[in-house]
């Protein structure tokens, strides 16, 4: 069981990269039954959400549309995390500030504030990302939306793990 959710991580991850190389023997429909799966399945923090995008990019294919409902897995992944960062920022404890006190359980007021900036810019970051996969869905060619897709923006998303991290240390050193 461990070894499918691993595969069903991997195959997560490289969706855009699986598309590019698999596109041209499987086609559009096969892909996007593919892609709706594993939408569903892989983002347990949002299933009802994940659920409803999934019956959309079907209901596109069913529509005649099934390369383009193939290619809106990035942009449904976008808007779900933004779904989840948002709601989190509305009812509760932030995204950030939950996984701050993993490590740090007494986090002052200081760090409370500061994880709620860092949620809101993940938000900027889910609606700009995913404005940029929409873009190369309905605009781009299939190499080109792969690899914003499938390594541009995952580059993009280590750029804003790496920066928040050395801005967190940072404001550490200049608390103490």
């Amino acid at each position: 069981m461990r070894g499918i959710k691993w595969l069903g991580m991997l195959a997560a991850l490289g969706w855009p990269i699986l598309v590019f190389a698999l596109h041209g023997t499987l086609g559009s429909w096969p892909l996007l039954m593919m892609g709706a799966g594993l939408l569903a399945w892989r983002i347990p923090q949002a299933r009802l959400l994940a659920l409803g995008v999934a019956a959309l990019l079907l209901a596109a294919g069913g529509m005649g549309h099934a390369e383009l409902g193939m290619r809106a897995y990035p942009v449904a992944v976008n808007a779900i995390m933004l779904a989840i960062f948002l709601t989190s920022l509305a009812q509760g404890m932030p995204i950030a500030e939950r996984l701050a006190r993993l490590r740090e359980p007494d986090l002052s007021a200081a760090g409370v504030r500061y994880t709620r900036r860092v949620t809101w810019a993940w938000c900027g970051f889910f609606m700009i990302n995913g404005t940029l996969a929409s873009w190369t869905v309905l605009y781009a060619d299939l190499a080109v939306w792969s690899l914003y897709n499938g390594v541009i923006s995952y580059g993009l998303i280590g750029l804003m793990f790496g920066s928040e991290w050395l801005l967190r240390q940072r404001l550490r050193r200049s608390l103490t």
